[in-house]
């Protein structure tokens, strides 16, 4: 099968390998930092701004692919079965509500991002509602209130370092 069939290049691959290993460098580097407010899972989400990069330079499916192996092989490497179902809920869904925006004429990649960070959070919050039956509905939504103001903050943060980067690449082009 040539190039042509199978739909994807040697550099969309070479770059889908080169944005999934960006991604978990970042996870881990991430992960490495002390929190900077005492509020459990709040951080930057750089890994998730290279998700941006992939929405505007390659395509949906990749983006996908490239989420899911970012979850699946993070669990595999950091962290744990729940930490995995956690990302998959968040990065799903914050996906979703991405791809549309991406698409749109007018949208800044800032806003895409702050909106990504923040469904990525209700997203995660969604998971402890079905994980996390013991906690009380009351305190997952206050959780989710202030972890929807971070995400603003940080999605803005990485909508800026993801368009001064993509600014960057202006004239890079996929065959």
């Amino acid at each position: 099968m040539n190039k042509k069939q199978s739909g994807m290049s040697v550099e969309k691959v070479a770059l889908s390998g080169l944005l999934l290993a960006i991604m978990l460098i970042l996870g881990y580097i991430e992960s490495l930092i002390p929190p900077i407010v005492p509020i459990p899972g709040v951080k930057l989400g750089l890994s998730n701004g290279v998700l941006l990069f992939s929405l505007y330079l390659l395509n949906i499916p990749m983006t996908l692919v490239l989420m899911a192996l970012k979850v699946l092989l993070s669990a595999l490497m950091f962290g744990n079965i729940n930490s995995m179902m956690f990302a998959l809920s968040g990065g799903v869904l914050s996906l979703l509500v991405m791809i549309p925006l991406s698409r749109m004429k007018d949208v800044s990649v800032i806003v895409v991002s702050m909106a990504g960070a923040v469904f990525h959070n209700v997203g995660q919050v969604l998971a402890a509602f079905m994980l996390m039956p013991e906690v009380a509905p009351r305190t997952l939504l206050s959780y989710l209130a202030v972890l929807m103001a971070v995400g603003l903050l940080t999605g803005a943060l990485t909508g800026v370092l993801a368009r001064e980067v993509l600014k960057r690449m202006k004239g890079f082009k996929l065959r």
